[in-house]
């Protein structure tokens, strides 16, 4: 996994290629790890400190303590692992379920994020905690305990990707990652997912806030992305970039042009 090394700190494994400028933390989706994030390494800028986690239950990280988590409760296991990694303040970049987690981080602890991105966010289902959780979260529990990962992800990669029968690459990235995701670790992020209120951590978010999605993105689709950008205060609102051929898995399918699309110059702290 060339300029990546892999730590761990409170629980949490996590890939690393260190550098003298400013961090930033990158949070996967549900179907997906830290080394998904392998693909856009090298169109970030030298200098950076780029640090891609393994959220709780995910490869060597902990699973949490609650067997049906909200975005708040993956917001403060992050804050314990940027406090063991004296990280005061990052730019933070959340894709899919991991924009739930970064929203809700940024908009408790605005202190500590200098610029947030939404990659493809999901919005969450909004169920309350212990409800009936949503036939789209659902399956996807019932999927892995019934078929395992590998099937799974044979299942579901293909979607991810815009045009999978011509970019086998990324789709077989997409493909490789998912089929580690293991229990607990994955029904707690379908709980978490169908338990999300992403546009209401929008309209507190008082941090510059940048939203990208990929124009042909099926899972998150590009109106719902739309909706938490106009979510944000007139003073968060960054810029909104929507990626022409790309699916949901943007930074794996188009990561030169994903890369281009972020701002990475940290806003000054207040």
């Amino acid at each position: 996994m060339t300029g990546w090394q892999t730590h761990s700190a409170v629980g949490i494994e996590y890939l690393e290629r260190p550098g003298e400028g400013p961090a930033l933390v990158l949070l996967h989706g549900i179907g997906s790890q830290a080394a998904s994030f392998t693909p856009l390494l090298p169109f970030l800028a030298p200098e950076l400190r780029v640090i891609a986690w393994n959220a709780p239950g995910y490869g060597g990280s902990d699973p949490l303590a609650q067997d049906w988590p909200v975005a708040a409760d993956y917001s403060r296991a992050l804050e314990r692992f940027l406090d063991a990694l004296a990280l005061p303040r990052v730019m933070l970049l959340g894709h899919s379920l991991g924009a739930l987690m970064a929203a809700s981080f940024a908009a408790a602890r605005r202190e500590r994020v200098a610029r947030l991105t939404l990659a493809a966010p999901a919005l969450g289902h909004g169920v309350p905690r212990g409800g009936q959780l949503s036939s789209a979260a659902q399956s996807r529990i019932d999927d892995l305990e019934r078929l395992g990962a590998a099937a799974l992800a044979e299942a579901r990669a293909a979607r991810l990707v815009h045009a999978p029968e011509q970019n086998p690459e990324a789709l077989e990235l997409v493909r490789a990652g998912m089929s580690r995701v293991t229990l607990p670790g994955y029904g707690q992020a379908a709980r978490m997912l169908a338990s999300g209120r992403l546009l209401d951590d929008a309209e507190r978010l008082s941090v510059p806030t940048d939203v990208i999605v990929g124009a042909e993105d099926r899972v998150t689709p590009p109106d719902g992305a739309r909706r938490a950008h106009d979510a944000l205060r007139a003073a968060a609102r960054g810029r909104f970039t929507l990626l022409p051929e790309a699916g949901h898995a943007l930074y794996q399918q188009a990561p030169a042009r994903f890369a281009a699309a972020l701002e990475l110059t940290p806003e000054p702290a207040a």
